[in-house]
């Protein structure tokens, strides 16, 4: 008789509002952030940033959709999506790239996946 299969449904962690988080952050599936985290995220899913949230530290992760505040390195393997109410001080390196008008960002921006790749961080995520 086979043995059966069990496969796991990735982890969605939520930190609400009025939450804060100091340290880093490090999970393999998605996140959403409504409180505030004063540390590094490496999330190997996506992460949300709700309008709510802010962020200070530096952020890796597969995609990302930011609302909310983030002070830091942004850096996302696939697709980075910066709505409306989005203001990042900080700079990006990312795959693919969208900005609604209206979000602010102060900082540098690169689409070169190769800086993603040679990160020792990115080991784990990028698709070789």
């Amino acid at each position: 008789m086979a043995k059966p299969v069990i496969t796991e449904a990735p982890a969605v962690n939520i930190i609400g509002p009025n939450t804060t988080i100091e340290g880093s952050i490090k999970c393999g599936g998605d996140i959403r952030i409504e409180g505030t985290v004063k540390g590094s995220i490496e999330c190997g899913g996506k992460i949300v940033v709700g309008e709510t949230g802010i962020i200070e530290g530096d952020v890796f992760c597969r995609n990302g959709d930011f609302s909310g505040q983030l002070k830091g390195i942004v850096k996302a393997i696939e697709l980075l999506i910066f709505k409306a109410s989005a203001r990042l001080e900080g700079d990006i390196v990312c795959g693919k790239l969208a900005i609604e008008p209206g979000a602010r960002f102060s900082g540098k921006c690169s689409m070169d996946t190769s800086k993603l790749e040679s990160t020792p961080v990115a080991e784990n995520h990028v698709k070789k």
